[in-house]
């Protein structure tokens, strides 16, 4: 449809008035051009949403997810970060082959639309990264990918690479891949961890990056053990490492970050680094909580990321706000993370780290229209009185009703439209199956 209108909803604008609305979304040719109000289409060519009795809100944007891990949700309880990982994990991507992966990402693709993710920054494994675009394409979704980057001469065998290949197939797959779809595909570097990557990869990745103009997203300080193994093995903490690497800045992305020096803070604050908080992964590894409401106040960019099925277990955006809102008050109080901050940090912080902030993640004319509607109507929601307490605390993934993506209805009255859900669920199960009778027990 040439003309999209979401009509009658209660609107987040989430721009710089935080401005809650009553009256139309509209947009037309994938850009919005109008924010409240009643609106007249323009044209003959128009689609309208009913958003009666519904917020509607910038699409939510997760700037930390790995959709090729999909396939081991609940493989993996019970363990801390590096067990997780030398266990289960890197066994589980490296039995994986291009199908598996397809089959991973398609079904990341449907829990993430249908629950209100419009876009996302995933790191992929070592190698079948164009399966993740090709699903991320055809599904609708607005995602920033990159294949995870791994030639230390500890990782595992079935993972490791050469630096010259890992970096020759990082610079292919940004050529091919970064601006497609209309934009809505891009490139990141994504070396995993600083851990996983010699110094030479780390310092290549800097360069090329910035060469291509194109985003660094990479892992830090997520668990204490990993920590002390960082300092034992490269004689300094990991934000302080990276930086002297040349990763640090504001088109750099630090997932976790939970144990930082004061040293690492300042750094993050001083660069603009954008720290991505993924606080279910965090508690369900034992790995810790990032100190947020701090950071947020010192200047800190902070965004929102469920990370992958295996640490979490689902991609749920509306448990991630949920969770950040939570998690930080019985030691900062009850005024800390307030539900209007917390729904900045899942939509316009997200599109910050992504470097679209002046694309998507806030609902202001001329943007594109990345935008979700979210039932108020449930039991577990009525009678909340105000929008952002109820989309914080007590909407659900499941309380998404349209999602329209670059102009474009992808889910109409919770039904996904670009994939197969039935077909998408059925595929995953027998892939897992497959995958993980490979894996060696």
């Amino acid at each position: 449809m040439s003309e999209i209108i979401f009509r009658g909803g209660t609107i987040l604008t989430v721009d710089p008035g935080s401005r809650v609305l009553d009256g139309d979304v509209a947009c037309r040719d994938g850009l919005l051009v109008q924010v409240g109000g009643s609106y007249t289409p323009q044209t003959s060519d128009y689609e309208i949403l009913d958003a009666t009795g519904c917020v509607v809100m910038p699409g939510l944007v997760q700037s930390h997810v790995h959709m090729c891990q999909t396939l081991a949700r609940g493989r993996a309880d019970g363990l801390e970060l590096l067990d997780w990982l030398s266990r289960v994990v890197w066994p589980y991507e490296a039995a994986l082959d291009r199908e598996d992966t397809a089959a991973a990402a398609r079904l990341a693709c449907v829990e993430l639309l249908t629950g209100g993710t419009t876009a996302i920054l995933d790191m992929g494994t070592v190698r079948h990264t164009d399966a993740l675009f090709e699903a991320a394409r055809d599904a609708g979704l607005r995602a920033t990918i990159g294949k995870a980057m791994m030639d230390d001469p500890s990782c595992p065998p079935g993972l490791r690479e050469t630096t010259a290949e890992s970096l020759e197939e990082s610079a292919r797959l940004c050529r091919d891949w970064h601006g497609r779809s209309g934009g809505r595909l891009r490139y990141a570097y994504a070396p995993r961890f600083v851990l996983s990557c010699t110094d030479d990869l780390l310092r290549e990745v800097s360069g090329a990056a910035r060469a291509a103009g194109v985003r660094v997203h990479t892992h830090a300080s997520e668990n204490r053990r990993e920590v002390a193994e960082v300092v034992a093995r490269r004689g300094a903490d990991n934000v302080v490492h990276l930086h002297r690497l040349g990763l640090s800045g504001q088109d750099v992305c630090l997932a976790h970050c939970v144990w930082l020096t004061d040293e690492e803070r300042g750094l993050l604050r001083e660069t603009g680094t954008h720290l991505l908080h993924c606080p279910s992964s965090n508690l369900k590894l034992g790995s810790g909580v990032a100190e947020v409401p701090e950071l947020v106040a010192e200047g800190v960019s902070v965004s929102l990321g469920a990370d992958g099925a295996p640490c979490n277990n689902n991609l749920d955006g509306f448990l991630e706000m949920r969770l950040a809102a939570l998690v930080h008050k019985p030691r900062r109080g009850p005024l800390a993370m307030p539900a209007s901050e917390v729904v900045r940090m899942a939509t316009l912080g997200g599109a910050r780290a992504l470097g679209l902030d002046g694309e998507i993640g806030s609902l202001e004319v001329g943007k594109r229209a990345d935008v979700i509607s979210v039932d108020l109507g449930g039991a577990h929601v009525v009678p909340t009185a105000d929008p952002y307490s109820a989309v914080v605390y007590a909407c659900r993934s499941t309380d998404v009703v349209d999602v329209v993506v670059d102009g474009r209805v992808v889910v109409r009255g919770r039904q996904l439209l670009t994939l197969d859900r039935r077909a998408v669920i059925a595929a995953a199960r027998e892939r897992a199956a497959r995958v993980f009778a490979r894996v060696p027990s």
